[in-house]
Order: C-alpha cells, then sequence, then structure tokens
C-alpha cells in the first residue's frame, strides 16, 4: 500500500527520552505507507528511546537536526511523547519556531501523549479541542485549549489540522486520523 507516497513528513524529538513506540511505530508506519519521514533531533547523535519513560529502548539515527531542517517542505509535522523528550523539547526555541511554522501556515501538526507541551509552548492550542496525557490537562487549558480524554482528537479550531492521542494504546487511531488528514490536506487542495 502506497497512498501516502511523496508526503512529507516532520518527526521532531530530543535526543534521550522520546517513548519508543510513539516514535517508531508512526516512522515505520507512515514510511510503509510510502511516505518520506525525516527525522530531526536536538542534535546530530543518535536518539535513545525509552520504554515507559524509564526502560531502554531502540536508538534510532536522525536524518537532521531541528536547527538546521527547513519545515517549509513538509506536509506535516510529528512530536511524540515521553515526558523528558517533551519537557526537553519544549525548552528548544528551534521547536517552538518548527511548530509556529506549521500553525500558521495552516498545515497539519499531530502530537500523542506528553507532545502537546511543545503546543502549548508555542502558544498553539487557544481555540482547539485536543488531548493527551492527562497529566497535561491542566497546561492545555491554561493555554485556551478544550482537553478531553478520547483515544484520538481531530480539530481544527486552533487554525490549522491538530491530530493528538494519549498515550501509545491510542496509535492505531492516532495513526488512522494522520492519515486521514494527510489525505484531506494535499498541496494545493
Amino acid at each position: 500500500m502506497s497512498h501516502l507516497t511523496g508526503r512529507q513528513v516532520l518527526a521532531i524529538v530530543t535526543n534521550y527520552g522520546v517513548e519508543q513506540d510513539e516514535l517508531i511505530v508512526p516512522l515505520r508506519h507512515l514510511r510503509d505507507h510510502g511516505a518520506v519521514v525525516t527525522l530531526a533531533a536536538v542534535s546530530g547523535e543518535d536518539v535513545r528511546t525509552l520504554v515507559g519513560d524509564e526502560k531502554p529502548g531502540e536508538t534510532v539515527a536522525p536524518d537532521t537536526t531541528v536547527a538546521e531542517v527547513d519545515p517549509a517542505g513538509f506536509d506535516l509535522l510529528l512530536v511524540p511523547g515521553g515526558t523528558i523528550n517533551a519537557d526537553t523539547l519544549r525548552l528548544q526555541r528551534d521547536a517552538v519556531d518548527v511548530v509556529e511554522a506549521f500553525a500558521s501556515s495552516g498545515r497539519p501538526v499531530a502530537a500523542i501523549c506528553h507532545g502537546p507541551w511543545l503546543l502549548v509552548e508555542a502558544g498553539k492550542v487557544s481555540g482547539a479541542r485536543l488531548t493527551s496525557y492527562p497529566s497535561l490537562a491542566t497546561d492545555v487549558r491554561n493555554a485556551g485549549g478544550t482537553w478531553v480524554d478520547e483515544p484520538v482528537v481531530r480539530d481544527t479550531g486552533a487554525g490549522f489540522p491538530l491530530v493528538t492521542s494519549r498515550n501509545p494504546d491510542d496509535l492505531p487511531d492516532f495513526l488512522r486520523e494522520i492519515e486521514a488528514v494527510l489525505e484531506a490536506h494535499r498541496p494545493g487542495s
């Protein structure tokens, strides 16, 4: 199956603490369906994932760094979770700038688990209905978003397509909505 052939996806992470399945599963799924996925990390060193925020997971080589990547050529931004990853990523000005570039141009953003922390930091959840790991609910509400406890939420209330999910158990729903938003937001449509 290659219904996403030619679609360009940018995933941004830190080099330590990203939740393994929230990175690896979407990368493999999107690539298996024809998308070109670029992994940008804070540094050029390997990305060391974790399982459940504590056990060592797979190690992945990034394609580029967040500072070097030009977000203009991508169709969707993927922000995986992991508590350490998300908390560190939201302190990276370059990562916040990437979110702002996608949101201001109306391109889709997909964030799972603690990933929406980056959107909160960028000021891009106001008016949106979204979900996340439950501990972010207050942060989302304080930033003007409406937090709900659902497996996946697809919304445009913040002015751009936003897909969010709560945790790795929601990955099937998350991936389905990522595919749907990529199909709906083809260049020129």
